[in-house]
């Protein structure tokens, strides 16, 4: 079990010998745009200690300019927070405050060969609207404009899909999207942008269509976790659900530069199970000895998503759904600090 947040920290940021190859490949150095939510200082954190880690056996045919000497981890955020950069600092990554969406902003940066996109916004978007289309549509542009000579692996989200049936398989990447709702919406302008600049600058770009990753402290395990635990009502509209332990989903994050191409290469990351709200509730509910309570009820459709291919590139996630479980159950049961940001996950009309 991990009992503390240092203890928390250190395992997500952990190298696999597959972290450690994937970063020996890279030439140059790397930077990470809005590096100052939820997954980006561990994503820092562990391609700064990838970085400084050896492989354990050469790969000649990687054996490149540049590969193996000594990279910059560069995070870009507004760090709001000013801990997140003295705790980024302290481990080694340099760290820029910048508001990205200021004019001339991206224009004082540094160069950077190896782009990992993260800003984007979410939740406050119903009311301003307009905000949440320059973030996550308005700003990819710029930014895929100034790197365009970059090799960038850009988040999206799985919100960009419309709802499978539960009895199916969930929507893989050659399924047609259908956003619903203007966030939704905005998260494909995105990769739009981005699809424009593979288009006319021949930039390699990977889009990952992440599909839900779970800290200890966040996501949707812990949203329904908690609301066993505090005797509250979950919301079943949205029946079932997939998700992905945040380490294993910056793994797959720095591994896939080998897969940067023209036009992008689209990649779902999520975990291999297609979860039943209820039963995860019901699960939780053993867990703490409380009975779950429940409001709505299930429809015929989900949000979920394939990451059949991804596993192929990169190998099913070394925590699964049911570790990840008794992970969060101990977390909350110990008094674990929460970050207390409710993914609602089950909005079905893609208003956050």
């Amino acid at each position: 079990m991990i009992d503390t947040e240092i203890e928390l920290e250190e395992r997500l940021s952990r190298p696999t010998e597959h972290d450690i190859a994937a970063i020996a490949a890279l030439d140059g150095d790397l930077m990470i745009l809005g590096a100052g939510g939820k997954m980006g200082p561990s994503l820092a954190k562990l391609a700064r200690r990838a970085t400084d880690a050896k492989p354990s056996r050469a790969e000649p045919s990687r054996d490149r300019k540049g590969v193996g000497t000594p990279k910059r981890i560069i995070a870009v955020a507004r760090f709001s927070d000013p801990n997140t950069a003295t705790d980024l600092h302290a481990s080694g990554v340099e760290t820029i405050a910048c508001d990205l969406l200021e004019p001339g902003a991206l224009a004082q940066l540094p160069d950077a060969p190896n782009i990992i996109y993260m800003a984007a916004r979410k939740f406050g978007t119903s009311g301003s609207e307009y905000l949440t289309w320059a973030m996550n549509t308005y700003l990819p542009g710029l930014v895929a404009e100034r790197y365009r000579t970059s090799r960038i692996v850009a988040f999206s989200s799985g919100n960009v899909y419309g709802l499978e049936p539960i009895a199916g398989n969930g929507s893989t990447e050659s399924s047609p999207v259908a956003p619903a709702g203007e966030y939704a919406q905005s998260v494909l302008g995105r990769e739009r942008m981005f699809e424009y600049a593979s288009s006319r600058w021949q930039t390699k770009v990977a889009l990952l269509r992440l599909n839900y990753a779970v800290d200890l402290r966040y996501g949707v395990l812990v949203d329904i976790a908690l609301s066993v635990f505090e005797g509250r009502p979950i919301d079943l509209r949205m029946g079932a659900v997939n998700v992905i332990w945040q380490g294993d989903a910056n793994s797959m994050c720095l591994r896939s530069f080998q897969h940067c191409q023209t036009p992008p290469r689209v990649l779902n990351i999520t975990g291999p199970e297609k979860l039943s709200v209820r039963e995860i509730a019901r699960d939780f509910g053993q867990r703490f000895g409380r009975l779950p309570i429940f409001s709505g009820e299930e429809s015929a459709t989900a949000l979920l998503n394939n990451g059949a291919e991804a596993h192929k590139l990169f190998g099913r996630p070394t925590v699964t759904s049911s570790e990840l479980m008794d992970w969060v159950a101990h977390w909350i049961t110990t008094g674990g600090r929460l970050l207390n940001k409710p993914t609602h996950f089950e909005a079905r009309d893609g208003k956050f």
